[in-house]
């Protein structure tokens, strides 16, 4: 599976993007047909704190799932984004069986 991440206005770092890679290449025992993974990193300036937005589209035979979460860092968002990605691929898994 390939994954490509893309920062909107920031440059992120390699630990980051490899450790984004690493969480989504585990999605691979949840559903072994994703074709690629595109994840969006954003940063909202809401008041005083600023939030991580993360954006994970998985592109799957048929469909497209997406999730987004934000959370006070990326490594966060993108631990709740994948466990939901893994509720959502475990659904989609039942749904082309039946």
């Amino acid at each position: 599976m390939r994954v490509y991440t893309e920062a909107v206005q920031f440059k992120a770092d390699q630990k980051l993007i490899e450790f984004i890679e690493r969480k989504l290449q585990k999605m691979e025992q949840y559903f072994d047909r994703i074709i690629d993974a595109q994840v969006v990193l954003k940063l909202e300036n809401s008041g005083q704190v600023r939030d991580k937005i993360v954006e994970v589209r998985l592109n799957v035979p048929g469909d497209l799932l997406i999730v987004k979460q934000t959370n006070r860092t990326f490594e966060a968002s993108v631990n709740s984004a994948v466990e939901v990605l893994k509720r959502l691929l475990l659904r989609y898994k039942d749904k082309v069986k039946s």
